[in-house]
């Protein structure tokens, strides 16, 4: 055969039935994805003779004779490709794991292609940026029409930033991994080119088709008969300790109910036994020749069943405080029970109730990259681990705990990560792979197909909330009372946490007197839920906003200035389930009220805008409205969240950062790139971070919690700061100038017009034994609280349920905002999410507790036809609790976009939709049952 790779013709033949993606990946082409494997997502896109192909599903045979050019090779005589170059100008991503497909897609396009990108980009996904950086960036407009913010307040304009500024606070600096994105050399978790892992082994596994059942017994005879097969892992294998997969800085925040190989299955899909063999292939051909024998248990499906007397203990065998537990033998993980003041006497006092059960689905993360590691030992007989994880430092304690290792004979790595969201929060894979190694001590690699990632990763916490709430006639609220009950599935990974977490920022926005809640956490015959964006608030907040909604309808008030009587004001106590206010959470600035303002101005000059033009009269059946919600979150997780950065002067007058905190497209390369700059005088692109390491800083409880920013970067900025002071030190003991003659600047000091280089300062500081690299620690308290408000105008077709989003609009109060294009880009792509949950997108499961939607096209992701463009303000703020005056803005946008659609479809139509997804047949029926559909 000849197959010519990026104009090399390549001596290797395909395997038979294999796809080109694997076939270009073993040619060390890495910059080709694995998203689905199943044409749907197109990470996996190269040209074969010009035309772009979804790889994942092309037959290698097929490429006999052609040209192939992968992402690697769109690049021409040194000099990037159009798409290349508008795509790093643009920031035309965030995780970038999508990247190269979406440019091998868009390279090939024409004027009228790009016309039409709704079309156009079908067959390309992208879940991190809500898809406006890329439009931009495939047309080339540079167009950044961020919206002109009223009053102090900033639009969060895109508008890009001279190399001359691009360094520090506030400025637009480009990703320091943009260039590597772009060209497709950026290496994500199984980037590793063979020649580094010698003898390399591949790991699959057997999975439960039952929801309920105890192994009896495993026959691994046949399985170890095929060839290639080189080892079967079962329970016997396994390590008896109990953990949880969830990872959080005090694992005692999560049940000890897991085990790395279980002798009884409780969902369908865990892992039954693990094959290890030489290939893929090898690995399940094993796995389907393994012969397991059950014993079928009794099953429990809804949490609400599961609390039944003589309902099937999931857990029951497990001892309530040993295993952290609230009731095993009822199947409740952890509950809450808390009343503040007396809702009976404020219901009394109301003018007006609403009363009302609203419900939330199970969401997937679809992160691109699913779900994967590679072990090995090194040369010190240390187990390495590279994994695709937000949590490197908590893996590591983990392995430790199961393992029974010292933490010093453990490294956990993550490269590039290719989207978390929560979902990388937890031990999935990488206690595999350790048993594995420490067994067999070669490497050994997993990866989890998209299938596994639907049936046997984690979830959003599905909700049920019935809830009470009272208004007087004079706009205040009187009484908030909520049953709330959450479905964790069959494993309690995050259940406390997403439970309290929850329960917390949702009711504490609010100032009423009479608060009461009662909340369950339970055990169900189903796939595990776990940490998602926003925690437990976005179903809560869909909830408690919509009911704010119908009160202020109740009582023939604004609903926007419903909010504004009710929601704290700087200075009130935030109070949710405890009498008093949690004491290490302040309002380290307060932007909520200009947040109203500015989705208010904005939905009125897009009201406008529709009548200028003529776009308001939609026809008979139309019908349109407006909706919006508010959000409050802390910006720390509680009891501690730790980092440490440690900054160094290098001796050509550069610096270096290492951090512990990891990159998934949530920023925190950049932002740390800025905030050391900033204190150092210099721009970004003089700070080389590294990070995602345990050898290299002491500890990092992890990137979840939006702590990336206001944790991490603490940690760097006060390392910067110090670091700087002690570079004016030495300068000044150099030149004999007083230090407070002394000023830093990019590349060197100025000593009272006498300038002294930073090389010069670093090599006299060597040879005096002074060491400049400076550590930084920062424990995640005190907390200061974030705030965000979203705004829909909507119409809906009474006829047929459609749905048009004729605008949305969010404001953000971030703070001082570190890269204000990173930050937009944050906020669009958590509405593009939240758009997904809110109109489509479920996790369905059937009666007998399997997971139906396990594959992409079954299971919609918004693509680039489905998002419109947002909106997004700033409002005018300055943190005194986070570093140089920032706060966090990763989970938050995702929080008020379901209600907010729900009330302006309720303004629109009359019509109340309490359960997600609203979809479009949802409406329609909803609004025939409500006598709206129009007879014809």
């Amino acid at each position: 055969m000849a197959i010519e790779i990026n104009g090399t013709a390549t001596p290797a033949t395909p395997r038979p039935g294999q796809c080109l993606r694997t076939f270009l990946r073993e040619q060390g082409n890495f910059g080709v994805k694995k998203g689905c494997d199943g044409g749907d997502c197109g990470a996996c896109t190269v040209h074969v003779d010009g035309t772009p192909v979804h790889s994942c599903i092309y037959p290698a045979v097929r490429a006999d004779g052609k040209a192939v050019i992968t992402v690697e090779g769109l690049a021409q005589g040194g000099a990037l490709h159009p798409v290349q170059e508008q795509f790093l100008a643009e920031q035309g991503f965030q995780c970038g794991f999508c990247t190269a497909g979406m440019m091998m897609t868009a390279a090939t396009f024409d004027d009228e292609q790009k016309a039409n990108l709704p079309r156009s980009l079908k067959g390309n996904l992208c879940r991190c940026t809500g898809y406006r950086s890329i439009a931009d960036a495939v047309c080339g407009t540079l167009t950044h029409d961020g919206g002109a913010a009223a009053g102090a307040a900033r639009p969060a304009s895109a508008a890009g930033t001279t190399a001359a500024q691009a360094g520090q606070l506030g400025d637009n600096v480009p990703a320091p991994a943009g260039l590597a994105v772009v060209t497709g050399t950026a290496r994500y978790t199984l980037d590793v080119p063979a020649d580094e892992l010698d003898g390399l082994l591949h790991l699959k596994l057997l999975r439960s088709p039952h929801a309920h059942a105890r192994i009896v017994s495993i026959d691994r005879t046949a399985a170890l008969q095929v060839p290639g097969v080189v080892a079967v892992f079962t329970h016997e294998d396994a390590p008896a300790q109990h953990f949880s997969t969830a990872q959080h800085e005090l694992y005692t925040d999560d049940p000890d109910d897991t085990r790395v190989l279980d002798d009884v299955v409780r969902f369908i899909g865990q892992r039954v036994a693990a094959v290890v063999a030489e290939s893929v292939s090898a690995a399940e051909a094993g796995a389907r020749a393994l012969q397991v024998e059950y014993e079928l248990l009794d099953t429990v499906f809804s949490p609400q069943d599961a609390m039944l007397p003589g309902a099937p203990a999931l857990h029951g065998d497990k001892d309530a405080v040993k295993a952290r537990i609230s009731r095993p033998r009822q199947n409740v993980v952890a509950e809450l029970h808390s009343e503040l003041g007396s809702v009976s006497d404020g219901f009394a006092a109301a003018d007006f109730i609403h009363e009302h059960t609203y419900r939330t689905q199970r969401v997937q993360h679809v992160a691109l990259e699913t779900h994967s590691s590679i072990a090995w030992l090194d040369e010190e007989d240390r187990l390495v681990v590279r994994t695709s994880s937000q949590v490197p430092f908590l893996v590591r304690r983990t392995l430790g705990r199961v393992f029974d290792l010292p933490e010093d004979r453990i490294r956990v790595v993550a490269g590039r990560v290719g989207g978390g969201f929560g979902g990388k929060q937890e031990v999935l894979t990488e206690d595999l792979v350790a048993l594995a190694t420490f067994t067999l001590r070669r490497p050994v690699q997993v990866e989890f197909t998209r299938t596994e990632q639907f049936t046997a990763t984690t979830t959003r916490h599905p909700f049920t909330i019935k809830l009470k709430a009272g208004a007087s006639k004079d706009g205040l609220l009187t009484a908030l009372q909520l049953g709330v009950v959450t479905n964790t599935g069959a494993y309690g990974n995050h259940a406390p946490g997403v439970m309290f977490h929850g329960c917390g920022e949702s009711l504490a926005v609010y100032k009423c007197a009479n608060k009461k809640v009662d909340a369950h956490a339970v055990y169900t015959n189903t796939v595990p839920a776990g940490a998602f964006r926003g925690y437990g608030l976005s179903q809560m907040i869909f909830a408690i906003e919509s009911a704010i909604d119908e009160l202020a309808v109740g009582i023939g008030v604004d609903p926007l200035e419903f909010r504004r009587r009710n929601m704290v004001r700087e200075g009130d106590d935030m109070l949710s389930t405890n009498p008093e206010p949690e004491e290490d959470v302040r309002y380290g600035s307060y932007g909520l009220d200009q947040c109203i303002s500015l989705v208010r101005a904005a939905l009125d000059r897009g009201k406008q805008r529709y009548r200028d033009a003529g776009l308001d009269d939609l026809g008979p059946d139309w019908v349109t409205g407006e909706g919006s919600a508010l959000s409050m979150i802390d910006t720390v997780p509680p009891r501690g969240h730790f980092a440490h950065t440690r900054v160094s002067l290098l001796a050509d007058g550069t610096f270096a950062a290492d951090v512990g905190t990891a990159e998934f497209g949530n920023g925190t390369t950049t932002v740390h790139a800025q905030l050391a700059a900033t204190a150092l005088a210099t721009t970004a692109g003089k700070v080389a971070v590294r990070q995602s390491d345990t050898d290299l800083v002491e500890h990092d409880t992890g990137a979840f919690g939006s702590a990336g920013t206001v944790v991490a970067g603490k940690a760097t900025l006060m390392a910067a700061t110090e670091l700087a002071s002690r570079i004016v030190t030495v300068a000044a003991a150099l030149t004999g100038v007083p230090e407070t003659e002394c000023v830093l600047d990019d590349g060197g000091v100025d000593c009272a017009g006498r300038r002294v280089l930073l090389a010069d300062i670093h090599d006299a500081a060597r040879h005096q034994g002074v060491q400049l690299a400076v550590e930084g620690n920062w424990d995640g308290t005190p907390r200061s609280v974030a705030f965000n408000v979203h705004g829909f105008r909507v119409a809906v077709n009474t006829g047929t349920g459609e749905l048009r989003i004729l605008q949305s609009v969010q404001a953000a109060d971030a703070g001082v905002v570190v890269n204000p294009r990173q930050c937009r880009g944050q906020i669009e792509g958590g509405i593009a999410q939240a758009l997904g949950a809110a109109l489509y997108e479920e996790v369905r499961v059937d009666d007998a507790g399997r997971v139906t939607t396990d594959i992409l096209r079954q299971y919609h992701i918004p693509s680039f036809a489905d998002v419109p463009r947002s909106e997004v303000y700033f409002a005018s703020t300055n943190d005194q609790v986070g570093p140089l005056g920032a706060k966090s803005m990763s989970e938050s946008p995702f929080n008020p976009v379901a209600p907010a659609l729900a009330n302006a479809i309720r303004n629109a139509t009359g019509v109340r939709f309490a359960e997600l997804p609203i979809g479009r047949d949802k409406i329609y029926l909803g609004l025939k049952e409500a006598g709206l559909v129009p007879s014809r």
